[in-house]
């Protein structure tokens, strides 16, 4: 899978140092995955939640969530945001532009 943007990943781990081993991980295995359906990336990634069109992925035991547009023809994941379990659990991403337009 083509991950867009790694940046994201980078930006939130200088902000939250303790994410950047289990994010630098969650991106290597979605690097070199190839999944096909929701249910193949679910094998893989059995903590994931969906929510609409996007896959939220428990990063880190539950401390942050990350939250992604999945196209599985074309191949990619596009990076949503990164949030720490608090700040998902406001649920105030749900409000945000992005969410809205899935």
């Amino acid at each position: 899978m083509r991950v867009i943007s790694v940046t994201r990943l980078k930006e939130f781990w200088l902000k939250h140092p303790r994410a950047e081993a289990p994010l630098a991980t969650w991106y290597q295995v979605v690097r070199h995955a190839s999944w096909k359906t929701t249910a193949e990336m679910l094998q893989t990634w059995t903590s994931a939640d969906i929510v609409e069109r996007l896959t939220v992925f428990n990063i880190g035991g539950n401390d942050f969530r990350l939250i992604a547009r999945v196209e599985y023809q074309r191949q990619e994941v596009y990076i949503r945001a990164v949030l720490t379990h608090s700040e998902y659990s406001k649920e105030d991403w749900k409000r945000d532009t992005w969410f809205q337009r899935r």
